[in-house]
This record gives C-alpha cells, structure tokens and sequence, in this order.
C-alpha cells in the first residue's frame, strides 16, 4: 500500500482528492496549519492528521502531494526532499490520480461549482469538486465506475492536468491574471488547449471567446435562445428554478435564478451523451444543492439568511438578480447584503464594479478584507460604498444574526465572500 502525505490538506480542492485516494487503498496523513472543520472530518475518517506544519510530520510515505497554497519554504516539503521521497504539487499530482478515468471535467470563470453538482445528480460518477454537496454533506462521492465528475481550475492552468474525456465550460473572464503574467491571450490559449483535450466539448455559446472557437465535437448552449419559459417558485422557503431547454422539454432544478437554468442545461446536455432524457428529469429532482451557493442556513415570515460563495462582482451581480427573485416571492421588503471583500488584488481591480453591483441593496455592511497572504492595498473603501456601515462582527444565534451587536431582524439578509464570512454566518448552528 502506498503511503501519501498531503501538505495543505485542509483546501477543499486538495482534501476531495486525499479522500478519492484513500477509498482507492491508499494509506493517507496530512498537515495543515491550523484545525478546521475538514481537518476534523479527515481525521474521523480515518486518515492522521498533523496541526500545525512540521518537518517531524513527513516520515515513511512514498509521495508528498501539497496545495497550492504552500510556499517552497515549507519546512515539510523541504524535509521531504532532504529524504528524497518524491513530491508533487496538486497540479502535477492529478494525471496520477485521473489517468485511467473517463473525465467529465467542468471549467469555467463562474458557475463550475454548481454545474459539477447538478451533472453529479445526472450520471453515475465518482465525483471531486470543491464544493461540498448537501445531499452527501462532502466534496468526494467515490463510486465503482470509470467516470468521474472533476472540477477543473483554470487559475494555475492545473485543468489541463485533468484527462478530460468530457470538457464543460461555463464562460471565461479576465480572472487569475497574474498566473498567466497579466496576459489574456494566454488564459485563453489555455482554454483552448484545455478543450482541445476532450472529446467531447460542452460550452456556453453566448460567452463571447468561447463562441469564437472552432471545436471539434461540440454541443453548444445559446441560453438567450435554447432556455425558454423560465419562472421560479419559493416552496416552503425552498427555491426552485423551472426551465424549457431547447425541445426537451421542461425542467425544475433546485435553486433560485436564471444562471441556475444556464448551469442545470450545460449538465444536462452533457449528461444526454449517457442517459435519457427522462432519466435525466427524473434524477435532477433529487439534487439539493452545495453549501456557500445562495445556502439558506435559516428562513422565517420575517427573515432569510442566505451564505454566499460570491466573491466576483459578476457573480455577485448574478445571486444578487436570484435573491430579489427570492424576496418577492417569499415575500421579504428589503434586501441586506453583508459583504466581505476576498484578496486585495480582486477588491482593487474591480473596485468601481463591486461599488457598481452592491449599491442596488438595501443595506450594505461591509467586512474587513480577507487577504488570503496578499499584501495590503491601500483603498478608499467609504469612496466607493458611501453609504455602507464597516463591521468587525458577525455574531449568529439561532435564527438570529447580529452585525456588530445590532439586531437584525427582517427582511433577507444574505453574506457574500470566499473568505471566513461563511463560518461567522453559521456560527454553531449549520
């Protein structure tokens, strides 16, 4: 049995891949800097898990794998090479780990998350993604088949690592630039050479660079034309988005917003390629959703609140259009958003966009940035969000949040952010 220890193993992205590698035989460890709720799950499942970072936590493995995160002066990783046991970056570990699957892989700049989800309700598939689905409360599902559903990350060109059989792509924007020396011809060559893998191509017509692309076996999604006939409905505080996609027939997917309908018919033109379309219908009424993606962690007659992975203008734009569609109908006055910047590179570049989408709420609060290691940027944050309150504190109780002690209490509140936003927000509730 080979031994394979995970620097950074924490990572939602790198944590699915240790659990598909354990249920495969392998014997698991890993290290992180600090305990998390994942590092915990990890550890009840049965794999040894070291907090904090030390070089004493690398001895007798065959392989060391580690996130992205990890800088080359990571004691670990140093003591691993001193040992010569080989060591491999999670980019260059997944052509080991994918190699003898047949890869439907789901890339894209916004909605990859969701549409990995949805196609993972659709077809028998072993699935990893960074996302934790709530029907099975993980990120791995591992199943006796050679098709596994991967979602790809474009933002250090590890997709084209991904041996896609099948490639998705949702739409492509200007993000991680600096990966690819701040040059979009080479983001964009990548996702041509990450299609050019495939097989099979499903893509969003619409989006500008992908409609642009010669392919050789595509399915192409026009969702101004081959989505028609989309309402949605709040059922029991559950929101469900109804949909006509081209001469298919209808739809209903859990969810609330128009990008819903678009993500659901990407899965779903993917997933006719291996099942019917009634079996298609049929399996979609079961999916739940993932966590951090419009989650509902509470709702009431007098209030919602929803967590939020959103941490693009773009993106925020979008759940936003979702949760005044959600309000309506469930019958909320007034829109909160509680906003707390990721990196201060992406805050910076899209300063005027982020004041631009966040100034249609009713109120805006206004978290410190999470930096995620950057430096700090100096930002004229009451410039841009005049009318915003800057808060220090999230405080959750029950179906209750407070936002710098002040009681907030109706209306649907709703926090968006990559960051720590999403723990304060459930508190020890959810």
């Amino acid at each position: 049995m080979q031994k394979i220890h995970f620097i950074g193993i924490g990572g939602i992205g790198i944590s699915a891949l240790a659990r598909f590698l354990k249920e495969q035989g392998f014997k698991i460890s890993g290290s992180d800097i600090k305990e998390s709720k994942i590092t915990k799950e990890l550890e009840k499942e049965g794999m040894s898990i070291k907090i904090p970072h030390h070089k004493d936590n690398v001895k007798n493995v065959d392989l060391v794998v580690y996130s992205a995160a990890i800088k080359e002066d990571n004691e670990e990783l140093i003591s691993a090479k001193e040992q010569n046991i080989a060591t491999l970056s999670r980019k260059e570990a997944l052509p080991m780990i994918l190699k003898d699957k047949r890869v439907f892989a789901v890339a894209g700049a916004h909605g990859k998350s969701t549409t990995s989800s949805i196609l993972a309700s659709l077809i028998e598939a072993s699935v990893i993604i960074g996302a934790v689905l709530k029907e099975s409360g993980t990120n791995m599902l591992y199943k006796e088949s050679e098709n596994i559903i991967f979602e790809a990350d474009e933002s250090d060109s590890s997709f084209l690592n991904s041996n896609p059989y099948l490639a998705i792509v949702t739409n492509v924007e200007a993000e991680h630039l600096d990966y690819y020396s701040n040059d979009l011809e080479k983001l964009h060559k990548a996702y041509v050479d990450f299609l050019n893998l495939s097989k099979i191509q499903v893509i969003n017509g619409e989006d500008e660079f992908l409609a642009s692309l010669n392919l050789s076996n595509v399915k192409k999604l026009y969702p101004s034309k081959d989505i028609t006939n989309v309402y949605m409905k709040v059922e029991n505080f559950k929101p469900k988005t109804y949909f006509t996609l081209k001469d298919l027939g209808e739809f209903s997917v859990f969810g609330m917003g128009e990008h819903m309908a678009m993500d659901a018919a990407l899965a779903i033109l993917a997933a006719s390629e291996f099942a019917s379309i009634d079996e298609i219908k049929t399996r979609l009424l079961k999916y739940q959703g993932i966590k951090k993606r419009f989650d509902i962690l509470f709702a009431n007659e007098n209030m919602a609140l929803i967590d939020d992975y959103g941490h693009h203008p773009t993106e925020i734009k979008i759940t936003l259009k979702a949760a005044n569609e959600y309000a309506k109908l469930a019958g909320y006055k007034k829109i909160i958003a509680i906003f707390e910047p990721h990196r201060y590179t992406r805050l910076s570049a899209n300063i005027e966009y982020f004041s631009e989408v966040l100034s249609s709420v009713d109120g805006l609060y206004i978290l410190p940035v999470y930096a995620a290691g950057e430096a700090r940027i100096e930002i004229n944050m009451q410039k841009y969000f005049p009318k915003a309150k800057f808060i220090k504190e999230i405080k959750r109780e029950e179906n209750a949040i407070y936002l710098d002690g002040e009681l907030v209490e109706n209306g649907l509140v709703i926090g968006f952010g990559a960051g720590d936003i999403s723990t304060k927000l459930r508190g020890k509730y959810v």
